[in-house]
């Protein structure tokens, strides 16, 4: 007798939910993504125990017909594919019909469903073996309750994490679904609290509010490119708002939330050196593309996929968020408004209750008005100096505020609250697009870029040092507080760039030469993979047991850290199997950057001080050191009166 056997299907279902349900996350995902297929424009997540306990899911949308439920419970079961060539133009988000036997399998399920055209079909399954199927209300829509999970595999039940960390991913899942459908109203509340809820009007940023906190929203601004395959859109936060892992930042294709570690490498790149070592950025970023495209069909959770055109949608999303902060002036306030009390801080993330969103707005727009009249007070000192004040007065206006993380009928409710506003001529901020400028030579070119770049910040005049190593200025904005030393780097960095990039591939010999020593597997790498460093000057010669030898090096190294250099190269061999040669020329002008800027407790004179700021002001990113740490912080007028409590 043959040793082979077909399992059956109770047990194929279970070794599937092993792929498709790892946790209670993973049933909600799949559950949610059902409902928004079914056209759902409100979908209520009730947890009890972070889903150990139980999970419901309720829906408005199109409901199951009698005939499918049971259908439904099937391995590969699906409405949303009917050939092979669906497959390759897949729009909806669930579409293997692996999902609902999958968890049924492994809990106890329990579905009311209806398409609003008569009874509806209630069904209940045990380890995904039918146990009751009869008529039930007609409401239209789906009602999931999913207990027990795991009760019958409790060696997966036993490698489950805390009711925290379960709640955590269930929590993370929500808001990337939030996020990525912001048509679509979602409630998720625990053990009968609740956690998060969007209004479902298709505004991304009030989205992020819900999820972020109304202060993050303000701080992401938005972005938008598009070429012959791809459409990008999404928000990105300003470079002074950081988090020290890569989970704050969202991407979602045609709007499927996958991860790509590419892809959101792109989106590092577009930072570049505006973020500190270590520290990550909150970003969302929506990418519409032909189906054809992209290959979704890689993994039962759907979360990896293959894409085409790899490298011009990542070239895309690179330089689009790069065009973005030129556009900027990034200079971060230093100012720290007073920390919320508990019960403010725990509500505002619990819950978007109307009067309380209603009265913050309130609140933040009565703070704006002030700071606009004091502003307008100091353009009417200038206009009147300049003995044109009748012509300025005439120039304000009255217009509302209208907020963009509040909903339309918080505006109407909020429509009587004004604050005086510049016109348009007057009101645009210091910094400006290149757009404007249309034709012009190649010296005037390089100076349009260099008063772009001096735009971005305004002039300072200095007051002083403290300690020899932070600069004090000012201006008719407010306070200024530069770190002397990351302000150097950046101008070195600058220039250090732009000479090592203009370096021809010409050899240098060494007196002495450099001896490397590699393990064995490392050595069989390097010599499959050699030419690669043959092309870009560097030649090796085995030098005895598992060591090379190199006599010369590429004249563009700097001097002092040729060795560094020559191991970063291959290092950079082994792991991508090519070499960066503009990843290392930038490294290698942080390096001398770093070592040729002066140093904390220097003091200097005025005259070297404003030299220092001048040149600070014409460099192309005047607001990070090459490590991303923050060389200007500003205080405003308002915010050092308010301090002071000049202003309340």
């Amino acid at each position: 007798m043959g040793k082979i056997i077909q399992l059956d299907e109770s047990l194929s279902n279970k070794i599937a939910a092993g792929e498709v349900v790892e946790r209670p996350a993973s049933v909600v995902k799949e559950l949610v993504e059902n409902a928004i297929d079914a056209n759902s424009s409100v979908i209520e997540i009730e947890l009890v125990e972070a889903g150990l306990g139980s999970i419901r899911i309720v829906d408005n949308g199109d409901g199951i017909l009698a005939d499918d439920v049971e259908a439904a419970f099937k391995r590969h079961a699906t409405s949303k594919i009917k050939d092979e060539n669906d497959l390759f133009r897949i729009r909806t988000l669930g579409f293997r019909g692996e999902a609902m036997p999958s968890i049924a399998s492994v809990s106890r399920f329990e579905m009311k469903t209806s398409t609003g055209d008569g009874a509806g079909t209630r069904i209940l399954l045990e380890g995904g073996m039918v146990r009751e199927l009869e008529a039930s209300s007609s409401r239209k829509g789906t009602d999931i309750l999913v207990s027990d999970l795991f009760y019958n595999t409790p060696a997966r039940l036993k490698y489950m994490k805390t009711i925290h960390t379960e709640l955590g991913n269930i929590t993370d899942v929500a808001n990337r679904l939030a996020l990525s459908h912001p048509d679509v109203s979602i409630r998720l509340s625990h053990n009968e609290k609740r956690i998060l809820h969007t209004n479902g009007n298709g505004d991304v940023r009030q989205v992020l509010a819900a999820i972020y906190g109304t202060n993050i929203a303000k701080k992401m601004i938005p972005v938008h490119a598009s070429s012959l395959d791809f459409t990008i859109s999404g928000y990105i936060v300003m470079p002074e708002i950081t988090r020290a892992s890569r989970n704050y930042i969202s991407t979602m294709i045609n709007g499927r939330f996958i991860k790509n570690y590419a892809l959101v490498k792109a989106i590092l790149d577009g930072y570049h050196t505006l973020l500190p070592i270590g520290r990550f950025p909150i970003a969302l970023l929506n990418i519409e593309m032909d189906p054809i495209l992209v290959d979704v069909n890689v993994h039962p959770s759907k979360m990896e996929v293959r894409l085409s055109k790899e490298q011009e949608l990542f070239s895309l999303v690179s330089e689009t968020i790069k065009s973005e902060f030129k556009k900027l002036s990034l200079i971060p306030s230093g100012y720290a408004p007073p920390a919320p009390k508990p019960e403010q801080a725990k509500s505002e993330q619990t819950t978007l209750d109307l009067d309380h969103v209603v009265e913050s707005g309130k609140r933040v727009l009565e703070e704006a008005k002030k700071e606009a009249s004091l502003l307008k007070d100091t353009l009417i000192r200038e206009k009147q100096e300049q003995k044109n004040h009748e012509d300025f007065i005439s120039d304000f206006n009255l217009e509302p505020i209208k907020e963009l993380i509040y909903s339309n009928e918080d505006q109407q409710r909020m429509a009587d609250v004004y604050i005086p506003v510049l016109p348009e001529e007057e009101s645009k901020p210091y910094y400006e697009s290149a757009e404007r400028y249309t034709t012009y030579t190649v010296e005037q070119e390089e100076e349009v870029e260099e008063a772009e770049s001096a735009s971005r910040v305004p002039p300072m005049y200095p007051i002083g040092q403290m300690h020899g190593t932070y600069i004090f200025a000012q201006n008719e904005n407010g306070l200024y507080i530069i770190d002397q030393h990351a302000a150097q780097e950046r101008i070195k960095y600058e220039y250090f760039k732009e000479k090592v990039g203009q370096v021809e591939n010409e050899l240098q010999d060494m007196l002495v030469p450099i001896t490397l020593e590699f393990s064995t597997d490392q050595c069989i790498r390097i010599n499959e993979y050699q030419h690669e460093l043959e092309k870009v000057g560097v030649y090796l010669e085995e030098f005895g047991y598992n060591a090379y030898i190199v006599r010369s090096h590429p004249q563009w190294f700097p001097k002092g850290i040729e060795q560094e250099i020559l191991e970063e190269m291959i290092e950079q061999l082994l792991s991508m199997k090519k070499v960066d040669i503009k990843k290392l020329r930038e490294e290698a002008a942080i390096m001398m950057s770093c070592k040729a800027s002066i140093k904390a407790n220097r003091h200097l004179r005025n005259d070297e001080i404003q030299a220092l700021l001048d040149e600070l002001r014409r460099t192309t990113d005047p607001f990070t050191c090459p490590h991303g740490r923050p060389i200007i912080i500003s205080y405003s007028i308002y915010e050092m009166e308010k301090m002071f409590k000049r202003v309340m």
